[in-house]
């Protein structure tokens, strides 16, 4: 696959610590085909709420789609960083259990958490990502081309489904301004931070991520990204959930957890 490659690392940077436009046509819808009524996912406000305990299985999931489009043996060591941005609401906490995954694969993340959740799940992610010596940067450089330099991707995990930026505080909206300016690949969970679940609106405005991976089942604004990678994390959804919501999954190869759309 195709990646770009001039991304020079700056461990120095990363221990103390505009995107371009591409002009793309929008996806056609046809190829969300199958994706429960009408093409993809509805009801999405619901589904949040059956995804409480995903977090965990979704982390592991999405890891899985580096290796994909990221592969490790063609990167060299210095290529292998990743910069996940992590909001406070449920999206953050996949994010953390991701940084996770790819630090046990042998990437080399670094995380983002400017507005931290009490919640217990964010808590203890967050303790099992400090464990694991995983650095948690204290803030997040305005000059981007430093972050274009310090990572060979980043990782969307800011906002969500239903979430809107005003929810999460100001260091996560700054933040996303920051991260529409990159140049390097971004990787967004879920949904790109900044859209509409149901309608895809503001995705003028919102992120444009390379690579999206959905959680479940595409929400319907996932006909309109225009990135080069669309992948699903579905197959640990319960057998309950897919016939309450009447998911078409897609069949998953071997013991993969994601499927590429």
């Amino acid at each position: 696959m195709a990646m770009r490659s001039a991304f020079a690392a700056s461990p120095d940077w990363r221990t103390h610590s505009g995107r371009e436009a591409r002009g793309r046509p929008l996806c056609p819808r046809m190829r969300l085909k199958g994706w429960g009524s009408g093409g993809c996912l509805r009801h999405t406000d619901r589904l949040r709420h059956e995804q409480h305990g995903w977090p965990g299985s979704s982390g592991g999931a999405r890891r899985a789609v580096f290796p994909q489009v990221f592969p490790l043996p063609a990167l060299p060591r210095k290529q292998r960083t990743a910069l996940v941005v992590c909001g406070p609401e449920q999206n953050g906490a996949v994010g953390l259990a991701c940084a996770r995954h790819l630090r046990v694969f042998e990437y080399e993340p670094t995380i983002f958490y400017p507005t931290r959740s009490p919640d217990p799940l964010h808590r203890d992610l967050t303790t099992q990502c400090e464990k694991m010596d995983i650095p948690f940067l204290s803030y997040l450089p305005t000059e981007v081309q430093l972050i274009n330099n310090a990572y060979r991707l980043v990782v969307d995990a800011v906002l969500g489904p239903g979430v809107e930026p005003a929810e999460v505080g100001g260091p996560c909206t700054r933040a996303l301004a920051t991260l529409k300016l990159l140049s390097i690949p971004l990787v967004s969970l879920d949904i790109p931070s900044g859209w509409d679940p149901e309608t895809g609106g503001d995705a003028e405005d919102g992120l444009r991520p390379d690579v999206l991976v959905s959680l479940a089942a595409p929400k319907r604004c996932a006909g309109r990204f225009s990135g080069r990678h669309h992948f699903v994390a579905g197959r640990f959804v319960p057998d309950d959930v897919r016939r309450k919501f009447a998911l078409r999954l897609p069949g998953y190869t071997g013991t993969d957890c994601v499927a590429a759309l």
